[in-house]
């Protein structure tokens, strides 16, 4: 099953497993000190089964794993808190219906109390070491030009929590873009410099390779044990999106990726099926309210529903059904436009459903009908797609699978409303296409519920 390395950068697993040690460590030690039971007790082992995977998972749904957390230590606590909720509330209801999985009070309160100390201390170090060299890869970017400069905007600290930019190397010919103090000059071979300097990887971002490419330099640092990278893949794996700007009709073709087959078509179904069956059941009286709510605030003669006509698979064309939060004939003047912040279209009870996400709810319903899967690239109207094809490169590209009712792009990138957001979500939606797997669908699926309960990009 191809994932994409990204996802999952080598600082965030360590985290991870550090984590995993001190979930089951609380699990123990609660056990231990509540019951005095041994720590392969029954009991014992009845409060790590239950205790372990719940923590991972509501930490993991609100994205204390994810490469694209940028909240400050307070947001990360805050955060800790609303995950240990949610799991104090999952394990009380298993509890409750599953008799045999008792787990006594004092034992929950105790393993609350110790798994906040313990994962609190290990973010505090964890955060004082993530920066630190050990943790990142040191790469020289063999190109100055126009292709290389997309390796120097790489400012933000989720893009270079796993690299170490040691320069970039002028190519014989090649014209200077980059800053010229991050300009590096190799005296003596390629292999003496990446050696000397524990260099770990070499990205080829050359302008033109026909006509100054050092194939045997190179050829000599791989067998070094230096990494090569391609600067397509490079900016894939480092921002989480497939990056415009360096593609070509060839990396489609020869890149990994792009999983299909008939395994991969039955366990993206089986998914879709389980996880809007699964969300119904949970959804069903939320749905019932705010029906209610839409009838009550716009009258009994009012729709709850509005369908619209979006692209789907391969550009067929399906209507798309959602809770109305804008008022009837929203685009009676102006034809289709894009939804803007502080919309005057969108009703009361329109806007409490979009910001939380429950307008979205009905489309199981096309996921259901098989227009849509659960994850995958949002849906686009017909009336913007077909210019957007024109002017955005690779655009239909996305249409080479179901869209979603959440994807890769929706949890990455606020709510888009013009060309150039349409773009900027492309970048995720291709990286989805290529990516695309059954860990990864349930990764998303998790991720979601953070966007949910923090209101992210909503409009």
């Amino acid at each position: 099953m191809h994932f994409p390395k990204r996802y999952v950068q080598e600082p965030l697993l360590f985290l991870f497993v550090l984590e995993l040690a001190a979930f089951v460590s609380a699990a123990l030690l609660a056990s231990y000190w509540a019951n005095g039971c041994l720590f392969l007790s029954r009991p014992s082992m009845v409060a790590v089964a239950l205790f372990v995977p719940t923590m991972a998972i509501c930490c993991t749904a609100m994205g204390l794993y994810s490469p694209r957390q940028r909240a400050r230590l307070q947001g990360i606590f805050l955060r800790e808190l609303v995950a240990i909720g949610c799991s104090v509330a999952v394990i009380s209801c298993l509890t409750y219906f599953i008799p045999g999985l008792l787990l006594p009070r004092a034992v929950l309160a105790l393993g609350v109390v110790i798994v906040l100390i313990l994962i609190s201390l290990t973010r505090w170090g964890f955060y004082r070491l993530a920066d630190e060299a050990i943790f990142k890869r040191r790469v020289v970017v063999c190109g100055a030009g126009h292709r290389a400069i997309a390796v120097s905007r790489l400012r933000r600290r989720s893009d270079q929590r796993g690299i170490t930019v040691v320069g970039f190397l002028q190519m014989m010919g090649e014209s200077v873009v980059v800053p010229q103090e991050r300009i590096i000059v190799v005296r003596g071979s390629l292999l003496d410099y990446c050696r000397s300097n524990s260099i770990d990887e070499l990205v080829i971002a050359m302008d033109d390779r026909r006509r100054s490419f050092p194939i045997h330099e190179l050829l000599e640092c791989r067998l070094l044990g230096c990494s090569i990278i391609d600067l397509a893949d490079f900016l894939e794996r480092e921002t989480g999106k497939v990056k415009l700007e360096a593609l070509s009709p060839s990396w489609f073709i020869f890149a990994r990726g792009f999983g299909g087959g008939r395994l991969r078509a039955f366990s993206k179904r089986a998914f879709d099926i389980v996880a809007s069956t699964t969300l119904l059941a949970l959804a069903w009286p939320l749905m019932i309210i705010t029906a209610l709510a839409i009838k009550f605030e716009d009258g009994l003669r009012a729709s709850i529903f509005y369908r619209q006509r979006r692209v789907g698979l391969g550009g067929q064309v399906f209507s798309v059904v959602k809770f109305r939060s804008m008022e009837f004939d929203a685009e009676r003047q102006g034809g289709a436009q894009w939804a803007q912040a502080k919309d005057l279209r969108i009703t009361r009870v329109g806007s409490v459903i979009r910001k939380m996400r429950i307008d979205e709810l009905a489309q199981v319903f096309n996921v259901f009908r098989g227009d849509m899967s659960f994850v995958g690239p949002r849906p686009e109207r017909p009336e913007f797609v077909a210019g957007l094809e024109d002017r955005i490169p690779y655009y239909r590209e996305r249409h080479s699978i179901k869209p979603g009712i959440t994807g890769w792009a929706q949890l990455c990138y606020p709510y888009g409303s013009s060309e150039h957001d349409a773009a900027e979500k492309l970048e995720y939606d291709l990286y989805y296409v290529k990516n695309h797997s059954l860990l990864f669908d349930f990764l998303i699926l998790l991720q979601t519920v953070e966007v949910v309960i923090w209101g992210k990009g909503a409009r």
